[in-house]
């Protein structure tokens, strides 16, 4: 198995962009805005970084988790979560009072799921796998 180094190297040099890209859309979104020449629609580009920040976070966290439904899970909860949370730092820019709530009620129920998977399974790391 010597390409897995490479594979290893190929999804960390993949999800550093993401995450990147990511931080910056969501802590500056005018000036990610201005960079790419995309509309600086605060809200929209808040959301954009956080999907690009689960992006990359799963991406790293497929490097230790062999269970493709708990990575799954713990990538939704993640993204979902922080979705939820801009939509309650925006609420001013639009949207509904409830969206924050409907939002975080889905990723209480993905973490419970991930709760269960994790304790039949043992969070079984992806060395273990090889």
């Amino acid at each position: 198995m010597r390409t897995q180094p490479l594979v290893k190297a190929a999804v960390v040099l993949a999800a550093l962009p993401m995450l990147a890209a990511g931080g910056w859309a969501r802590l500056d979104p005018a000036s990610f805005a201005r960079f790419t020449n995309w509309p600086n629609h605060e809200h929209f580009l808040h959301d954009a970084g956080v999907f690009q920040l689960g992006i990359g976070v799963m991406m790293l966290c497929a490097l230790w988790w062999r269970d493709v439904v708990a990575l799954v899970l713990a990538g939704f909860v993640f993204t979902n979560t922080f979705h939820a949370v801009n939509h309650a730092l925006d609420l001013a820019m639009g949207g509904n009072a409830s969206d924050p709530w409907t939002l975080l009620a889905i990723s209480v129920v993905a973490a419970a799921g991930l709760w269960l998977r994790l304790r039949r399974t043992g969070g079984t790391r992806a060395e273990e796998a090889a």
